[in-house]
């Protein structure tokens, strides 16, 4: 009776969650009908039937419209608590939640998901007063955590979703530890996207979310940002976080995730935390520090409409009629704050450009549509006339009173003065008070402090005009703007500079004059096109070279210095051809000036050298041409210590000596970014990545330089210089996917950059067992990375006579010259490098080859590159031969030398002596190995020893077996198809040869595969 029972109960249930299935409609009236079905039955049979008429969902693993309805109305009845029965509710979510545990440990994948489903979805209905025992949600969070492991992603996400409940509550940092644990791990972006949104609202979490705006999907970056507007206020983030929350979001790829940005910004920050007031949101963000985040918060709140335009509120509120000095005046004129500065030129730049953009339209347009476009075009300059001030002589006050105010107030000047640019200077009276003012600004000497001992320090970078860059930029944009006419921006200019120089003549002028003459002369040399320009103006070419440029690199000062070797280089840069005292001062400068001075001079000498090429730098210092670069096989040797400027060794054997060196590596002090291999490194990636411009260097040079780049980029020395990484990174990326040429360099330069990185070969130093095996492992990491740039494919498909025709296929693709350029050419130095190493029974030596075989087995063969697919073929043997100990090498290498075969269209024809001549010429390795291709050749077996856990079995085979049967069964043979190996010089007595060709004609030796252990020796040599 009682099993009749439970069967009419579960068929009533499976009615009601069959009905469920069909629409949401029917789930409240349903969950009362079965609560009534509950507190009819007995309390035992009840859950036995609901788990019964549960299974076939269990059993079903696909998410349909109609399972989602159920898991809903399952997880809606176990959360819900009727009033009448609370007893019996609370008794069947706790008997219900142990049902689930079980199914979520099971083996059965769809037991597993609909557990964790269903789980989740019952901890969100759950009120905060639910009668669980403390017992049960522990096992419940336990499984939970075991389930974030799961394989599955869809498990691994509902798991993350239940447990986000108990992180919110905040009494279990374990759940968020193992959030924050696995958010970098997780490869799926739905999980991912689920940790995020489940993350609670802390300074641990915040710098999760905030890295996952970086994340690869879209859907994670627009979570992150949907995060940081609901659960983390203005201010709770800290001035760095809330700018590069910005930087991020306002310039992401995805118009998805910039519009959830701005949301944040709009509706979150500027509304919420600021009251809609713009200048007060730019406080929280500093944007003396980060101006460019600033501008870009007012852009685009200004493009959205956020930001208000009166016509009353404007800059002349701050030209106050009274004279009377006041705190925060300066006679009669208020000062701005920063945010206040920023906001003003930002809305006036977004006017201007309006206008210009709109009488543009209204230009091309006609009828209606050019009067439309023209009326808003005069309204936006109607509205930026009332907010700049009313004349010249005012803005010129402006800008005087805030600089005037000290230091505190550089950046408002300089925003002030960017409003210059939309200032109109075409009347004469306008144009001469603003002339004397940019005249004024030219002669402003740089500040400066003083120290304990009364010596001047510069304040800023020593380089520019008022000691930043930006200041010198706006500088110019007015001087620019206030001269217009042709040749009048270089005569004033030229004016300034000849007052500034005429101490420095006279040798009266200090340090600090000097910085502010050559900064004069920088921002000259910087704008404009050519020395042609300044040809019959205050001062000649050759005059500021002689009288200022020339004895400036030669000052005491190490700052004038500095300075004066950067003029230098934008004066040789706007010569058609570089000046020989040019060239021979940087170059002393370079071997014997101080560490900034050598930073300079390294920076200087590579922009000539790029610019003008090589040959024309050796040539203005009079260089014998008789040995042209294009011949040189190899860098000259430089002593830097007993090298005083000999004109006899060129420039580019200088430069490259100067990135081989290790002290070249030092950090200029002023700033931690420069460094003579930071800027050496850029210089010999651009000569290498546009190598078609440089004619007269020399190919055989590029494998050289790239070993060089390589080792400076796995180098530890130079972690620091993020300058050069992040060019490198680049570099690497970009040049072996434009040519086969790149690619045929990568290959070159393969074997002699991880020769030199080997720690204990070939006379390279050592040191303890940690060091070594530190230093191992950066070679065997830089050897896979150059086998991946290899393996790069080309950006645009370059023509290839390898490529098969219509014709003879196999006779066509015998005749490929590419195969150098691509991973056959690796995989045939790497067997040369391993057949021909002398020091194979030294632990470093052991450990070279093991490396190397380790690399090779990951290359992969072209079937065109028949020749090439022999020769490996012949060569793989000694390979094998090399490594006996080493028991899953040596199967990896069966396994590549089955590859082959089934590779190798004809594999019982062999290539002549004259063709392997040509491969092993065609690779640079002529003279380092022959080949005996004699048809009765030895044949070596490749059997490892035997021992107590190693067999060797012997099979016999026929004479005439078939050579398809052989080839299909190549994968599942363990054993190296009988081809002749690499052998000395000194030949075989041809006896001998023919008695083991016949031998080997007979038989072959096949690995047994029985065994699963290896020997005690196959540890590898790498750590």
């Amino acid at each position: 009776m009682a099993e009749e029972e439970q069967k009419r109960l579960a068929g009533e249930i499976a009615r009601v969650l069959d009905e469920c299935r069909l629409s949401h409609a029917v789930h409240p009236r349903k969950l009362k009908e079965l609560s009534a079905l509950r507190s009819s039955a007995a309390s035992r049979p009840f859950f036995p039937a609901f788990s019964r008429a549960l299974a076939p969902l269990f059993d079903f693993p696909r998410r349909t419209v109609s399972s989602e309805r159920a898991v809903r109305f399952i997880s809606a009845f176990a959360a819900r608590r009727d009033e009448k029965d609370a007893a019996a509710s609370d008794a069947f979510l706790e008997e219900f939640l142990r049902f689930l545990l079980v199914a979520a440990a099971a083996a059965h994948r769809a037991a597993r998901f609909r557990a964790c489903q269903i789980i989740s979805e019952i901890i969100m209905r759950l009120p905060d007063d639910a009668e669980v025992s403390d017992e049960l949600w522990d096992e419940v969070i336990e499984s939970m955590k075991e389930r974030v492991g799961d394989k599955v992603p869809a498990i691994r996400g509902f798991a993350i979703r239940a447990l986000s409940r108990f992180a919110n509550d905040g009494e279990d940092s374990d759940i968020v530890n193992l959030f924050l644990q696995t958010l970098p791990q997780e490869q799926n972006t739905e999980v991912r996207k689920t940790i995020v949104l489940s993350l609670p609202p802390s300074i641990m979490t915040s710098e999760a979310i905030i890295a996952s705006t970086l994340d690869v999907s879209e859907s994670v970056r627009k979570a992150a940002y949907l995060v940081l507007a609901s659960k983390f206020p203005l201010q709770s983030l800290s001035i760095k976080q809330r700018n590069m929350i910005l930087q991020r979001g306002l310039h992401d790829r995805s118009a998805s995730v910039m519009k959830e940005c701005f949301k944040m910004l709009k509706d979150e920050w500027l509304t919420k935390c600021c009251n809609g007031d713009p200048i007060v949101l730019l406080r929280f963000l500093d944007v003396e520090t980060y101006e460019s985040v600033g501008v870009a918060v007012i852009e685009a709140l200004l493009k959205d409409g956020m930001v208000p335009l009166q016509e009353h509120h404007s800059i002349r509120q701050l030209l106050t009629s009274s004279n009377t000095s006041e705190e925060g005046c300066t006679s009669g004129i208020r000062l701005m704050e920063a945010e206040v500065a920023l906001y003003w030129k930002t809305l006036c730049r977004h006017l201007n450009n309006e206008a210009q953009v709109k009488g543009t339209d209204a230009a091309t347009a006609t009828g209606t549509e050019a009067v439309i476009y023209a009326s808003e075009a005069s309204d936006s300059n109607d509205l930026l006339e009332e907010i700049l001030p009313p004349t010249i002589s005012n803005f010129v006050d402006l800008v005087k009173a805030h600089l005037s105010a000290g230091s505190n107030y550089h950046f408002t000047s300089r925003q002030l003065l960017l409003l210059g640019a939309m200032l109109d200077f075409s009347d004469i009276t306008n144009q001469k008070v603003a002339s004397e003012f940019v005249h004024e600004l030219l002669l402003r000497p740089l500040e400066y402090d003083v120290d304990e001992d009364g010596n001047k320090i510069v304040i800023g970078d020593g380089i520019n005009l008022g000691g930043d860059r930006e200041w010198a930029r706006a500088v110019v944009e007015l001087a620019k703007k206030v001269h217009a006419s042709v040749g009048e921006f270089e005569a004033i200019v030229t004016e300034v500079i000849k007052d500034l120089a005429q101490p420095c003549r006279e040798r009266t002028a200090d340090y600090m004059q000097w910085l502010h003459c050559l900064a004069v002369t920088g921002l000259l040399l910087e704008n404009i096109a050519s020395l042609r320009t300044l040809q019959g103006k205050n001062i000649e070419p050759s005059e500021l070279l002689h009288s200022l440029l020339l004895p400036g690199a030669k000052q005491s000062h190490t700052d004038v210095q500095r300075v004066a070797i950067r003029c230098l280089c934008l004066f040789g840069l706007l010569e058609r051809k570089p000046t020989g005292e040019i060239v021979s001062q940087l170059r002393l400068s370079f071997l014997n000036g101080a560490t900034s001075v050598r930073v300079m001079a390294s920076r200087s000498l590579i922009d000539l050298l790029t610019w003008h090429g090589p040959q024309e730098v050796d040539k203005a210092i009079g260089l014998d041409m008789k040995e042209s670069n294009n011949e040189k096989e190899g860098f000259s040797c430089v002593n830097f210590s007993n090298l005083n400027d000999d004109l006899s060794i060129r420039l580019l054997d200088i430069l490259y000596c100067g990135l081989n060196s290790e002290n070249y590596g030092e950090v200029s002090d002023a700033n931690d970014n420069e460094s003579i291999h930071s800027f050496l490194g850029e210089g010999f990636a651009k000569i290498l990545l546009l190598s078609e411009n440089y004619p007269s260097i020399s190919t055989c040079l590029h494998p050289l330089i790239l070993s060089r780049l390589i080792k400076l980029y796995f180098c530890d020395e130079t972690k620091e210089l993020q300058r050069l990484k992040q060019c490198l990174s680049i570099f690497f990326e970009h040049y072996p996917a434009l040519s086969h040429i790149h690619k045929r360099c990568v290959s070159t330069a393969f074997i002699p950059t991880v020769r030199s990185l080997w720690p204990g070969i070939y006379g390279n130093s050592g040191g303890s067992s940690i060091t070594v095996s530190k230093m191992r492992k950066r070679a065997l990491q830089a050897a896979r990375f150059m086998l991946q740039m290899i393996q790069v494919p080309l950006f645009s498909k370059e023509d290839d006579s390898s490529e098969p025709g219509s014709g003879n296929h196999y006779s066509s693709i015998l005749t490929s010259d590419v195969f150098d350029s691509g991973e056959e050419g690796v995989a045939i130095r790497i067997a040369v490098e391993v057949a021909g190493f002398p020091e194979k029974k030294t632990s470093a030596g052991k450990s070279y080859i093991l490396a190397l075989l380790r690399v090779v087995t990951s290359t992969q063969f072209r079937p065109s590159e028949q020749h090439a697919i022999k020769c490996m073929r012949r060569l793989l043997n000694n390979m094998v031969t090399s490594v006996t100990g080493d028991k899953e090498l040596v199967k990896e290498l069966n396994f590549m030398m089955a590859r082959l075969r089934s590779l190798d269209e004809r594999p019982d024809e062999e290539l002549s002596e004259d063709q392997y001549s040509a491969i092993f010429a065609k690779l640079g390795l002529e003279g380092n190995v022959k080949i005996d291709t004699s048809p009765a050749s030895a044949q070596r077996s490749v059997r490892t020893a035997p021992t107590r856990r190693r067999r060797v079995r012997q099979e016999e085979s026929s004479d005439d077996d078939d050579d398809d049967d052989d080839d299909s069964n190549n994968a599942a043979v363990m054993a190296v198809p009988l081809t002749p190996s690499l052998i000395s010089v000194r030949s075989q007595r041809a006896s001998k040869t023919a008695a083991m060709s016949k031998m080997a004609t007979k038989t072959e030796f096949q690995l047994s595969e029985s065994d699963n252990e290896g020997d005690d020796d196959d540890d590898s040599d790498l750590s």
